[in-house]
């Protein structure tokens, strides 16, 4: 029987418009990494809970890709009404703190954000319908239409897990689409709970299964679902577009990153150092464009690394619930990573201006790590190969402008990339050159609604956000229509004209 109650102690997923035990019997705990102590239980879905949700699905579909625009955009809109008047907000930013370690205001702040996106796609669907082309021959009127796949699945990070679901699931429901969502595990309770906003659509169009990779597998894999979009590491990236590409499904992979920050001799150092403390360690890095690889021009490194180190003692570390900026790591092999790199550039000669260890007030429980600035950092070691993802910024002293955008096109990655200058030259010079799919200059972090989030190189396919986040979850088809049909002169059998001079019949 179906459920409108959220119970975290209770395993549960989102199905048909209510909450539902699953037809699997694994589970798992839900586990605050900054105490340590449980929060609740979420399923482990499996075959039968996949198959329950893309039949639901499919019948939800039918209907919704027949429901005509104006309809579909004012029930979008109603699920951004009921994100902004929701009474949960408190409660789910209080779960997300828990969950996966959010500070308290990083999490009010991303649920404060994720309604604009529903009413961005509800008008931009009504807009973008298709495209009349100049017709090639008289008579015919010649066209491409959007169509919608079918039924998107939706894989989600633990970092940002309900703002990156609705950048996504806004765009295919209004594209047309039924969506599935498979959580992160980390988060797969404040996922469920936010599910509650989607009420007022039709019961079916969206399901919520908690699990690990192998229900995503299964997801990917099942025949009734046609298309994907995924946010995670390089390695699970692979594996989903591998999956999909086995059977010809379309996908939006973002796959994190490695950014590089170039502070520039004619950074503003003060605003730089300030706005580098937020780039660097917002979500204690857990950000998949977090300014991880520092290239900074000689003539300001100094003062540069002087103020950036300030600023960075003075932010506190501790439960989300508190008085703090920087919460735990999302797990223990999150921090174990973090730690090994940063021992790792230490043992090959690079300097510790602050931070690289534990704090001392959090070594019982939870896994925290102090922000962390590294200097004399090269292009060869560890921390500026790997996504560290975590408190960490390394900087590595260069001459010139022009050594610091060789050196941050020197990875594999491509996600974003910042510079602090106030030369036009330079920014243009930047914005050109830097191998990336978004670049700041002077206002690291920033996104649009309306503008498209991707990434180059090994950092993903595909994008989301804007217009081509849209087309990401629509197919296109054309249409030639005459409306007074006619014989062609084209047509077979030919005339022996046009044959060969001097070929004679079969």
């Amino acid at each position: 029987m179906h459920s409108t109650r959220f119970d975290p102690q209770e395993p549960q997923l989102f199905l048909d418009g209510g909450y539902l035990p699953p037809l699997a019997e694994a589970h798992k705990a839900s586990i605050n990494p900054a105490t340590l102590a449980p929060v609740g239980r979420y399923p482990i879905c499996a075959e039968a809970d996949v198959a329950r949700a893309v039949a639901s699905a499919h019948l939800a579909q039918r209907l919704w890709k027949r429901t005509d625009t104006q309809t579909r955009a004012g029930l979008l809109h109603g699920v951004a009404q009921a994100i902004e008047q929701s009474p949960l907000r408190d409660e789910l930013a209080q779960l997300l703190c828990r969950e996966m370690g959010k500070p308290y205001p990083d999490a009010v702040g991303e649920l404060s954000i994720c309604a604009s996106v529903f009413r961005y796609y509800a008008e931009l669907a009504r807009d973008d319908g298709g495209k009349v082309a100049g017709s090639n021959q008289a008579g015919s009127f010649q066209y491409m239409r959007y169509e919608p796949y079918g039924v998107s699945v939706h894989i989600l990070p633990f970092n940002y897990p309900i703002l990156l679901l609705c950048w996504t699931v806004a765009a295919s429901l209004a594209a047309g689409n039924a969506c599935i969502v498979k959580p992160a595990e980390a988060t797969s309770l404040c996922t469920l709970q936010f599910m509650q906003h989607f009420a007022g659509l039709p019961a079916g169009l969206l399901a919520c299964l908690p699990g690990d990779a192998q229900t995503a597998q299964l997801l990917i894999q099942h025949p009734g679902t046609h298309a994907v979009a995924f946010t995670g590491s390089v390695a699970a990236a692979r594996a989903v577009g591998v999956a999909c590409a086995d059977r010809m499904k379309p996908c939006v992979l973002e796959a994190g990153g490695s950014d590089p920050m170039i502070i520039s001799r004619h950074a503003p150092i003060e605003i730089a150092a300030a706005g580098c403390v937020n780039s660097a360690f917002l979500l204690t890095g857990q950000v998949c464009t977090s300014s991880e690889r520092f290239f900074v021009v000689d003539e300001v490194h100094d003062a540069f690394v002087a103020e950036f180190a300030r600023r960075t003692r003075q932010l506190r570390v501790g439960d989300g619930m508190g008085m703090a900026e920087i919460g735990p790591l999302v797990s223990r092999a999150a921090r174990d990573k973090v730690a090994r790199l940063v021992a790792e550039a230490v043992a090959q000669g690079a300097t510790l201006v602050c931070g690289g260890r534990v704090p001392p007030h959090c070594e019982q429980a939870g896994w925290f790590y102090e922000p962390t600035i590294l200097t004399g950092v090269t292009p060869q070691m560890g921390i500026m190969r790997e996504e560290c993802f975590g408190p960490v910024a390394a900087i590595c002293r260069v001459a010139d402008f022009d050594a610091a955008l060789r050196l941050a096109n020197d990875t594999e990655f491509g996600l974003g990339a910042s510079v602090y200058t106030t030369d036009l030259a330079e920014a243009m010079e930047a914005a050109e050159a830097l191998e990336s799919g978004m670049v700041w200059v002077n206002n690291p972090l920033i996104d649009n609604d309306a503008l498209p989030f991707s990434g180059a190189k090994m950092s993903g396919l595909g994008c989301e956000l804007g217009r081509f986040g849209l087309d990401a979850f629509r197919r296109t088809k054309m249409v030639v229509l005459d409306h007074q049909p006619r014989m062609h002169a084209w047509w077979l059998p030919r005339p022996d004209s046009a044959f060969y001079p001097g070929a004679t019949g079969p």
